[in-house]
């Protein structure tokens, strides 16, 4: 399988922006890539965005960043209180919260995947690519019980110590969502294995996205 790497620049810091519906979503989708990134590029800057973050979620949120992330952007986690389920009837805020992300110019844009079966993930991800129309943008996976996973083009492979350190800080800090019967570890291993499966990962653990288009530079 043909393999593609970001170029490495120690002068230009990379800026990655992170952007989740939900308290847990950015870390569920690419939390381990997150991880990847954060240690193959030490000088990265991570950007993250939650709309849908109210009271102690808000907190797990920004507890979050700062293990996923390490060091977060000099301002530090976006959050946002909109009501989960309602996004697409406030639109107008919504779009002016990503007029507040293009500061980040960023070189990397995680998002939801546009066909995704929550409202609010695919309202964000079409305004993802309204707002940044000239950049790298990855489409994250969610699973839910809509049943809405499909066929991702896109994979990064995860060694299994990278896999087991998403899915420890997931447990530790989203405690709101422990009662949950789906908020499980096999539910996160077992989709990795998947998608490690399809891509053929040395450690048999992946992540895996949604690329609607790109560009490559010269050979």
């Amino acid at each position: 399988m043909l393999s593609l790497s970001l170029p490495l620049d120690a002068t230009t810091p990379l800026q990655v922006l992170c952007i989740g519906a939900h308290s847990d979503d950015i870390e569920i989708g690419c939390g381990g890539t997150i991880l990847r990134l954060a240690a193959q590029y030490p000088n990265a800057v991570f950007h993250w965005a939650v709309f849908s973050a109210a009271g102690v979620r808000g907190a797990e949120a920004k507890r979050s960043a700062e293990l996923f992330g390490g060091t977060t952007a000099p301002r530090g986690p976006l959050i946002k209180a909109f009501q989960d389920g309602f996004m697409p009837f406030a639109g107008s805020e919504v779009k002016e919260t990503f007029e507040e992300l293009k500061v980040t110019s960023p070189d990397l844009v995680f998002t939801h995947n546009r066909h995704d079966a929550h409202q609010d993930h695919r309202l964000l991800a079409e305004l993802t690519w309204n707002t940044f129309r000239d950049h790298f943008i990855l489409e994250y996976e969610i699973p839910k019980y809509d049943g809405d996973l499909g066929q991702p083009n896109l994979f990064v492979p995860l060694d299994s110590e990278l896999c087991d350190k998403k899915i420890r800080y997931l447990l530790e800090t989203f405690q709101s969502q422990r009662s949950k019967r789906w908020f499980r570890q096999d539910t996160f291993l077992s989709i990795m294995r998947l998608r490690g499966m399809e891509c053929n990962a040395p450690s048999g653990y992946a992540e895996a996205f949604y690329v609607r288009k790109v560009a490559l530079g010269p050979f």
